[in-house]
């Protein structure tokens, strides 16, 4: 017999615990609604337990090394000691630290915060199946939900994870011993970041990319900046190049691959990282119960307000498709709880800032030229290069630019690109400038701080004007 077998109600229920979901479940709670939140493993998702957060927390300390193994131009001259399993110890402790937080702040909302497996049974009722041997299930009746229930790294023929020899992301950031020779598969953003970190970490790393070049979804001149500083610190690529099979080698493993025109090749690793995506997690939902729309990928239709095809039910986050982006989920969770409330919200998603951790990162937000072009403006476009930046230079860095593209008529700013040192922290101005319909003179006349990284976004926005100074 089971037992916790209870009928519960509340006016809205957040299915997982990940950005998206305890934000709506905070932003609800602000909104004097009853809420209960479910989240089936940790509380702050993918992002804070084994993704964003663990993944900036390695690059920040991998970094701090590779800096100082790299400083001699600035007269330091060192070789720290890496300890991986120290390295990841700490990161573990961050991780746990803002997993407690988030529980707590949904508590502190007024949220009941349930563990547990929540799937639909019908259209306003749920039933949350309890972890452990006879804990039973609690029946949740509600007048809205919420689905967070996030993503999950997409696993190819072949290479089936099995936290040994093949890696999902998940697995490389609980690694507590260096790789000495590491395969990625897949250059996207994930891929990118993870084989930058293993081999600053001293893996010796070749990244198999079945298109024609990394980081498909940025221009050309932003990711050749990224590639090359990859290859200058020792990365490998190989692009056209699919990985087909792989077998277990006396020293690790070799991973067979084949070209577009058909050319077969191995490469041989201790570890093999696939990284070639993430899918939805609507398995576990029943979502048959209910009859909710999804895409072609499996991804749930929401409209501008995170409303799916039922109009009491609601997805953010990841399970809602691109741009697969924690501040996209915060974002979408608190205009889902808004709109449940009767609340104006809905969400602009071309002032959606997008960021890449690479060395060095990219930043982006809005249009590209060509982009505007097509949507019918005249774009008049402002660039700056970070070698031309003092600061940049007295970082020891002067690869990169920011970019700015605006109407030339109108001078609305409608978008931007950065690739520099610190370009996530930099593309937040020009995201404010995309979302309050700034023009090139309102961010001209603002004056910037010298010498910092941001005057690189004042030059670039003079320069759409024909006013650049020092460049």
């Amino acid at each position: 017999m089971v037992v916790g077998d209870v009928t519960t109600g509340t006016d809205v229920l957040v299915i997982g615990g990940g950005p998206g979901g305890y934000v709506a479940a905070i932003r609800a709670g602000q909104l004097d609604l009853d809420v209960t939140v479910v989240e089936m493993d940790s509380y702050g998702g993918t992002c804070l337990n084994h993704g964003c957060i663990p993944s900036k927390a390695l690059i920040s300390a991998t970094d701090i090394a590779h800096r100082a193994r790299e400083a001699e131009r600035m007269g330091i001259f060192a070789d720290p000691a890496v300890d991986m399993q120290g390295m990841v110890t700490w990161k573990d402790r961050l991780v746990t630290r803002l997993t407690k937080g988030v529980e707590s702040l949904c508590e502190g909302a007024g949220a009941t915060v349930l563990t547990g497996r929540a799937e639909f049974a019908d259209e306003n009722t749920a039933r949350v199946v309890q972890a452990g041997e006879g804990q039973g299930a609690e029946s949740i009746s509600f007048e809205h939900a919420v689905i967070a229930t996030g993503s999950r790294p997409i696993e190819i023929p072949n290479f089936e994870f099995d936290g040994e020899y093949i890696l999902s992301s998940r697995d490389a950031l609980a690694l507590d011993a260096v790789p000495e020779q590491l395969v990625v598969v897949g250059a996207g953003y994930i891929g990118m970041e993870l084989a930058t970190v293993f081999q600053k970490l001293g893996s010796d790393v070749t990244v198999l990319e079945q298109l024609d070049d990394a980081l498909p979804t940025y221009e050309d001149d932003v990711t050749d900046v990224v590639v090359d500083r990859a290859e200058d610190l020792g990365i490998s690529f190989e692009f056209a190049t699919a990985a087909t099979d792989w077998e277990e080698t006396d020293d690790g493993l070799v991973v067979h691959t084949e070209t577009e025109d058909g050319e077969e090749d191995s490469f041989e690793g201790t570890k093999c990282l696939v990284a070639v995506g993430r899918q939805p997690v609507t398995d576990t939902l029943n979502l048959e119960a209910v009859n909710i729309d999804v895409d072609d990928r499996g991804f749930i239709d929401t409209d501008g307000q995170g409303r799916t095809s039922l109009e009491h039910v609601f997805a953010v986050g990841d399970v809602a498709g691109e741009p697969m982006l924690a501040h996209t989920a915060f974002a979408e969770g608190e205009v889902a709880a808004e709109s449940i409330a009767g609340e104006p919200a809905a969400l602009d998603h071309q002032a959606i800032p997008a960021a890449v951790f690479t060395d060095p990162e990219i930043g982006t937000v809005g249009m590209t030229e060509a982009e505007a072009a097509g949507a019918g403006f005249d774009p008049v476009v402002g660039q700056m290069p970070m070698r031309a930046s003092g600061r940049a230079l007295s970082l020891n860095e002067r690869e990169g630019f920011v970019r700015v593209v605006a109407d030339k008529e109108t001078e609305f700013i409608l978008g931007a690109q950065a690739v520099a040192p610190e370009a996530s922290e930099l593309i937040a101005e020009l995201a404010l400038a995309v979302e309050m319909g700034a023009t090139l003179e309102d961010v001209a006349s603002t004056i910037h701080i010298h010498p910092t990284l941001s005057e690189a976004v004042h030059e670039a926005v003079k320069g759409a004007r024909g006013e650049s100074i020092h460049y």
